[in-house]
């Protein structure tokens, strides 16, 4: 049960995330980022949010900087906009799954190229 609620919660914060990070912030240090996935635990005491950010590496890494110096913000938004008795604590993360299936996919093309 718990398992299913964690998973609730989490789609509603990742729609409000995207939300609040693209209307509310104000920082000029935010690229454009997309919230790929969120993750709550099961007590719903911790939410890793995974996101992509356009850009070069140091665009990603100013952007990370400025998501967390805008934790507490975030943080009190989604209480605000999701009714829990305590919101969950932020870690944000660089997803990494679709540099890792571009990846595998051009591993792909060339096997098939190297046969052909």
């Amino acid at each position: 049960m718990s398992e299913m609620r964690a998973n609730r919660v989490a789609e509603q914060m990742k729609k409000e995330l995207g939300d609040i990070i693209t209307r509310k912030l104000k920082d000029p240090r935010v690229g454009f980022v997309t919230i790929t996935d969120v993750d709550v635990t099961g007590d719903l005491q911790q939410a890793t949010i995974y996101l992509t950010i356009l850009g070069e590496e140091t665009e990603e890494q100013d952007t990370l900087l400025a998501l967390e110096k805008a934790k507490g913000f975030i943080r009190s938004e989604i209480g605000q906009r999701i009714r829990l008795r305590k919101t969950p604590e932020l870690f944000f993360k660089i997803d990494e799954t679709i540099e890792k299936g571009n990846r595998i996919e051009s591993l792909l093309r060339d096997l098939k190229e190297r046969e052909e």
